[in-house]
């Protein structure tokens, strides 16, 4: 079977959005014999498609008037703001009551599976009730059966803001951006107290740190500018392998847990843990490696985030051990691993934005920072 224009016009939309296991179809040229079970794989991944706000809209006036009240009303229809999945913001007026929602899709056309699996996300939502996790509560969940034609999950709206921003940062004082630090890592600790055994089966169970460290070989492989930005991996990756702790806590993790991903009041409490795709059953201090990973300010170089100004890893760290109750030895290992983790992630995003596949500026920027992610973790290894 030959490669034609309709065939690759069709791998290169699906790769947008799923890269593995298609990744090695996309270097493909017209013309080329590739073996029939290949595009048994492609014809078994759904065409990419759009669900544009009208379509959203109508399915929401739907599931409203099946779901809440026969004369509900919704408005206020919108795209919710980040990159993973489709979501929605939107309001719905019924009996005299006004309460504002948010609406979560997988993104059109992909396989349910990874961060396009919303049960995932609600399992770890289901599992955070009756926790001291400030999180949104799911009101409503349903498959590809109900309206919209897919699964979904439908939270409360939070009206908050995230410390990502320097902007945003401004807005508060000093003792109370750190208190707002404070009670991340104290949240953090609640979430890895969570009984995953009876609650998180759906997530499954963890595969092995070898894993957590090869798995990363083939982004690393297709990295922009690989012998520049990422030239200390081969190192860190060995490194890494070498000195694996032999014991640590397994639980719920997050998979994101950065000042982006937690909304914040406007006093500075905290309101909501947000964005669970990336959640599972594994090693909880990947959690705490991964924050404090981007608030060490001598693993970025020139580049460090913007919430280093009111927090920094050694702070986090403790603040962690106090709500915990003890002191955990293995947790610069943990960072190592997420600095080497986001040090691929950014030499690959920035392959896929040079090559038209992924475009985001943002990562021309934080290019610079990778050489000093791998630097960094060497340190927290003891490189020898």
């Amino acid at each position: 079977m030959r490669v034609t224009e309709q065939k690759v016009e069709r791998l290169h939309l699906i790769a947008d959005e799923l890269l593995d296991p298609v990744q090695f179809l996309l270097e493909l040229r017209i013309g080329t014999e590739i073996p029939s079970h290949a595009w048994t794989l492609l014809d078994s991944t759904p065409m990419l498609t759009t669900m544009d706000l009208e379509q959203v809209t109508e399915a929401l006036r739907r599931f409203a008037r099946q779901t809440i009240a026969d004369d509900a009303r919704v408005t206020a229809v919108e795209r919710a703001p980040g990159h993973a999945g489709f979501a929605y913001l939107f309001d719905i007026t019924a009996a005299n009551t006004f309460q504002q929602f948010y609406l979560r899709l997988p993104p059109p056309g992909v396989k349910w599976e990874g961060t396009a699996d919303l049960t995932r996300q609600t399992t770890a939502l289901q599992a955070l009730h009756g926790t001291a996790v400030p999180h949104p509560a799911v009101l409503w969940s349903g498959d590809e059966t109900g309206v919209f034609g897919v699964p979904y999950y439908i939270v409360p709206r939070v009206d908050g803001v995230t410390l990502s921003s320097p902007e945003t940062i401004a807005r508060f004082d000093r003792a109370t951006l750190r208190e707002a630090a404070r009670q991340a890592m104290t949240a953090l600790v609640d979430v890895h107290h969570v009984d995953w055994q009876a609650r998180c089966g759906y997530l499954g169970t963890f595969g092995g740190l070898e894993r957590e460290i090869t798995r990363w070989d083939r982004f690393a492989e297709r990295a922009a500018e690989r012998d520049e930005l990422l030239a200390l991996a081969p190192e860190v990756r060995q490194r890494l392998l070498e000195t694996m702790p032999a014991t640590f806590d397994i639980g719920l993790f997050h998979g994101d847990f950065q000042f982006q991903n937690l909304m914040y009041g406007h006093t500075g409490d905290l309101l909501a843990v947000i964005d669970w795709e990336l959640c599972g059953i594994g090693p909880t201090l990947g959690d705490v490696g991964w924050i404090c990973a981007f608030h060490d300010k001598p693993a970025w170089g020139p580049v460090p985030r913007p919430s280093t100004t009111f927090a920094d890893a050694p702070e986090l760290k403790q603040w962690y051990f106090d709500a915990l109750g003890r002191d955990e030895s293995h947790v610069d290992w943990f960072e190592a691993l997420s600095l080497y983790k986001y040090a691929v992630i950014t030499g690959f995003n920035l392959m896929l934005h040079r090559r038209g596949k992924r475009v985001d500026g943002a990562w021309e920027h934080r290019r610079v920072g990778a050489p000093f992610n791998l630097r960094h973790a060497l340190n927290l290894l003891g490189s020898t």
